[in-house]
């Protein structure tokens, strides 16, 4: 960290991986990776001076690579060291132009110095653009003179032709704000419903119950299962092409699923059987569990979000591990205290919050090996982190059922909650938190509730308690990834699919889908105790399981979703409905029945 600025891209295929960086120097490297190694495989020549800033690359058709630099775009064959050939663009280009190839890899847009954007096109490229232009840009109606770049060979790079219209300041395709990930504009009022997601009002709603493996879509981890080793932890990677566990052991697990015929986008699918993924050298990502009680350590895993590297503890200290080598970085904060959650810092990687066994959360430099602040204010270890961009608070859950709010400016404790638990229960188990998409409603999950705050105010939403067909404790809950519903798991093995909104079940999967009867009707009870939402499919999902197993499950493609939405007066008594406003923390009517 601190010495090189790297941007890494697949091929269009996924089966070749790239990166192009400058150092700290300002020397400029473009180069092709052996994944399974993390070695470089190909070094490719053509740099000239030294750079003040970072040069920025593409790929495109599986074939070629652009670069911009020296106030020009540069290409490289896949296949060969030396440049293919390089364009001015008929100038105007700042000394390191940003640039992006279309999808089909006929257009190139490149950023010129004046603020501007100048498109350079092959013939083919040229043809898109007319016909667009001829249809529907009233606005681009001026003549485009392609002018031919001379270049020796007939490759399609060769002929590209630059074209120049400009994105003004106003224009509608200007790019919006994305915090976190999240597009703040988009979901700054409610997002409407699809209109197959509203429920009929002349059919009588009835909730999906799920009991046999033919009645939804699922696949099993190969070599998962080890009853000695539960799954303890569960992230799907943010590429949504792999999948992460963290056993009670120590040990991580990848499986990756690869671009087939039968799995053309690659990602992670319930249609077909993934590789359990090590790099040749055989080695595993294992955490020093050196003179770590097992039975009470509490694993912990968090992924930076270019999947590039996982950093994890198991009672013992943190390891940050390279994902494509399974190699130990570096390890930091040896216990004791031990480390109970991980969390990186939404717009720093370099920044990691620590929920600590002692109670206390450290907020920890990894570039200068320091801890910068040290919250105190939970009785007990901690059990959830969640930061807001859009509130600029860090959330902190404790196994002492308080929910406490910092400031990310100052980490000052602006807040502490009690979670409300039925009379009689002491405070302790579990208690998770998780932000919605808007960055401002809070899933808390004990094994007692689910609830919804606003977490501007901290005032409670939505409460559902387990109740009907699901009265065991709660195991583990979680936002899909447009937080349109939760997923839930329960310590009998079912699992039920909530409407985000209202926390009203709409499915229930019950463990005969994916247990066999063996272990159903065997003397140890199995049920999951992680669920992982898919980053970008909302209604996939994979659970851990108490015996190591991992499972990836998806609705039919007949159906396409889990269930519809049920009714606002579904079993509600006297068809009373929750207040949607954010009212007192112990309004009764809040609670979903």
């Amino acid at each position: 960290p601190g010495q090189w600025c790297t941007t890494m891209l697949y091929s269009a295929d996924g089966s070749r991986l790239f990166s192009c960086g400058t150092s700290k120097d300002g020397d400029s490297f473009l180069v092709e990776w052996n994944e399974s190694e993390g070695a470089i495989k190909r070094k490719y020549l053509g740099f000239r001076k030294k750079s003040a800033g970072v040069v920025q690359f593409d790929t495109t058709q599986n074939h070629f690579l652009a670069v911009g630099e020296d106030n020009q775009i540069k290409f490289w064959d896949m296949d060969s060291i030396n440049i293919l050939t390089s364009t001015e663009a008929e100038g105007g280009l700042p000394s390191l132009p940003r640039l992006r190839f279309n999808k089909e890899g006929n257009l190139l847009a490149v950023t010129t110095a004046d603020n501007g954007i100048k498109i350079l096109a092959t013939a083919a490229g040229l043809r898109s653009l007319r016909a667009a232009e001829a249809s529907s840009f009233e606005a681009l109606r001026s003549p485009i003179e392609p002018a031919a770049i001379k270049v020796s060979g007939t490759s399609a790079v060769a002929n590209l032709s630059p074209v120049n219209p400009k994105v003004e300041r106003s224009s509608p395709v200007r790019p919006s704000p994305i915090l976190n990930g999240v597009d703040t504009m988009a979901r700054s009022g409610e997002k409407p419903r699809p209109l197959d997601d509203v429920t009929d009002k002349n059919k009588p709603w009835q909730l999906a119950e799920i009991t046999d493996h033919a009645q939804c879509r699922l696949v099993s981890m190969p070599d998962s299962t080890d009853a000695a080793n539960k799954v303890a932890r569960l992230l799907y990677t943010n590429s949504g092409v792999g999948v992460l566990a963290l056993g009670s052991n120590g040990v991580q697990k990848l499986w990756k699923w690869a671009r087939t015929e039968q799995n053309p986008s690659g990602k992670a699918t319930a249609n077909v059987v993934p590789q359990h993924w090590q790099p040749n050298s055989g080695l595993l990502m294992t955490n020093d569990v050196t003179g770590v009680n097992l039975e009470e350590a509490v694993p912990c895993i968090a992924l930076s979000k270019n999947d590039s590297y996982v950093m994890s503890a198991c009672g013992g200290k943190v390891s940050l591990f390279n994902m494509m080598t399974f190699k130990v970085m570096t390890t930091f904060m040896p216990p004791p205290p031990a480390s109970t959650f991980l969390a990186f810092h939404p717009q720093d990687n370099n920044i990691i919050a620590i929920g600590m066994e002692d109670s206390t959360i450290h907020i920890y430099n990894v570039r200068v090996d320091e801890v910068k602040s040290k919250l105190k204010g939970h009785q007990k270890r901690i059990t959830g982190l969640a930061f807001s961009t859009n509130l600029n608070i860090l959330i902190s859950s404790g196994a002492d059922a308080q929910l406490c709010v910092w400031s990310i400016d100052s980490w000052e404790k602006r807040k502490s909650v009690p979670i409300q638990l039925p009379a009689g229960k002491a405070p302790n188990g579990d208690t998770r938190v998780q932000f919605h998409s808007d960055q401002i409603r809070l899933l808390v999950s004990h094994e007692t509730q689910l609830t919804i705050y606003d977490a501007s105010k901290m005032d409670r939403i939505r409460q559902w308690i387990p109740q009907d067909v699901l009265l065991a404790p709660i195991s583990f809950a979680m936002y899909s990834c447009n937080s349109q519903l939760v997923y839930a798991s329960f310590c009998d093995g079912n699992i039920g699919v909530f409407d985000a909104d209202s926390l009203r079940l709409r499915c229930r999967i019950g463990p005969s889908v994916y247990l066999p009867s063996a272990v159903l009707n065997g003397s140890q009870a199995v049920y999951p105790l992680v669920v992982a939402a898919h980053p970008q499919e909302p209604n996939q999902f994979a659970v851990g399981l108490t015996d190591g197993s991992v499972k990836v499950m998806e609705p039919l493609e007949s159906e396409g979703k889990w269930g519809v939405v049920p009714p606002v007066d579904n079993g509600m008594p006297n068809g009373r409905t929750a207040s949607s406003s954010a009212t007192s923390s112990h309004t009764p009517d809040l609670v979903q029945r």
